[in-house]
């Protein structure tokens, strides 16, 4: 059974909402890609389009957008997604996670595209109070 950690950013006022994802819920986000629009259902968020824009997986490593498939690489990498360069010109090599959710995903990061009847603000509240 897959969980996950969504991270659901609302550029309306600027606030990230943390939403804990299990269930058949989380079995429908495996597959995704990043920059796929996904109803915000799945995330406990009715009425809302997300859209992913990243995430890491359980040992901490970023995903990246130009690796496809859910495996992890080494990649030679200069200032970009899982490396920051120091100094102009310095190049590492760095293991990153491919473009697609996997059960070895923990966190997804999420970002609102169409927003809902209610603010998220006042959904999350509902389900921290219930928990």
């Amino acid at each position: 059974m897959a969980e996950f950690r969504a991270v659901v950013s609302d550029p309306k006022d600027g606030k990230s909402y943390q939403v804990a994802v299990s269930g058949h819920h989380a079995n429908s986000l495996i597959g995704k890609k990043i920059g796929d629009v996904v109803d915000g259902i799945f995330v406990g968020l009715p009425g809302f389009k997300l859209q992913i824009t990243g995430g890491s997986d359980k040992d901490g490593f970023p995903m990246r957008k130009d690796l496809p498939g859910p495996r992890r690489k080494r990649l030679l990498m200069s200032k970009s997604i899982g490396f920051n360069a120091k100094e102009g010109g310095l190049r590492r090599r760095k293991n990153v996670r491919g473009n697609t959710v996997a059960p070895d995903t923990l966190q997804i990061n999420m970002k609102v595209t169409q927003h809902g009847v209610k603010p998220i603000s006042e959904i999350v509240k509902k389900e921290e109070k219930k928990q």
